[in-house]
């Protein structure tokens, strides 16, 4: 039985400031905070399988410089997989400046760096090097070239696909009908589709426009609105955990891997989005991106704290 999932996207190094608000244009504000971390929705993601208990690889290109470096060590040290892990010999490595407002809301700018010079032919070499591989999680954050080759090797080869169209990026429509799980944020919903998404009820026009253009399920979060599913079962909303949120970096990629696993595991939709639905609600609780992701113990003990 395949469970091996291969994550395929960006690497960046995270610049975090904390704030009071986020700037305006042409405004300056003073920080209350600043950490610095690897990042990247691809290496967020990877590492969110991997401290969940997953057997995960991941597959992406930094510089040849000392957040690189830094990066792929950490990967290692995380237990992913790290074959795929490859060096640019021109590009550094991405990087992402991010502000953090005091209600967990986050700004960010990225340079993508080694990023965009992930190409189709380095991934289909990793891929056929990879075993048992049971499920493909792929970003927008990487060349659209590359992006269609992953999704087209995973349909060869009867692997489901998991795209989550971040950053968002209109093209990835095109790719509807070969995708088994889709997982646009509230603005990415709406470059796809068109559909402006402020409520439940706009989400689920997007989510039914994604479906019937070919999405077998659409997955939209929505901060905290929580998330809506439609899928062949039906339309469910799934409310978000409450808590205190301090910064929301990186939940998106926390809820992703989340869903990543649970699906590979064999639960159904529905109890895989209230998976990653509890484990991205703790990641908000915490500063940073890959600094916020909890492992399964942190899941025990949110759950016996609850009760």
């Amino acid at each position: 039985m395949r469970s091996k999932i291969v994550v395929i996207g960006s690497t960046n190094m995270d610049m975090v400031v904390k704030s009071f608000h986020i700037p305006v244009p042409g405004e300056t504000v003073l920080g209350g905070g600043f950490i610095m971390n690897t990042g990247g929705k691809g290496a967020n993601q990877a590492v969110a399988i991997a401290r969940l208990g997953g057997d995960v690889s991941f597959i992406s290109k930094v510089g040849k410089d000392v957040f690189g470096m830094q990066a792929s060590q950490a990967f290692e040290d995380e237990g992913i997989g790290v074959e795929g892990i490859l060096y640019d010999n021109s590009l550094p490595t991405g990087v992402a400046l991010i502000t953090v407002d005091e209600t967990g809301e986050n700004s960010m700018v990225v340079d993508p760096g080694a990023n965009l010079n992930l190409t189709p032919s380095e991934v289909g070499k990793y891929l056929d090097k990879i075993s048992n591989i049971s499920t493909i999680l792929i970003q927008t954050g990487i060349p659209m070239e590359t992006i269609k080759f992953a999704i087209e090797y995973a349909s060869i080869y009867s692997i489901k696909v998991i795209l989550n169209p971040a950053p968002a990026n209109a093209h990835a429509s095109a790719l509807l009908d070969k995708i088994d799980i889709i997982t646009p944020n509230i603005s990415e919903a709406e470059i796809l589709t068109g559909i402006p998404v402020i409520d439940i009820d706009s989400a689920r026009r997007a989510a039914e426009n994604l479906y019937f253009n070919g999405a077998k399920n659409v997955v939209i979060t929505m901060g905290a609105l929580g998330s809506v599913l439609l899928y062949r079962e039906g339309f469910y909303v799934i409310p978000a955990t409450k808590v205190k949120a301090i910064d929301s970096t990186g939940a998106g990629d926390t809820f992703n891997g989340a869903l990543a696993l649970a699906v590979s595991e064999g639960q159904d939709m529905l109890s895989a989005v209230h998976f990653a639905s509890q484990v991205a609600s703790i990641a908000t609780t915490r500063m940073g991106a890959q600094s916020s992701i909890p492992n399964r113990n942190d899941l025990i003990l949110e759950t016996l704290s609850v009760h």
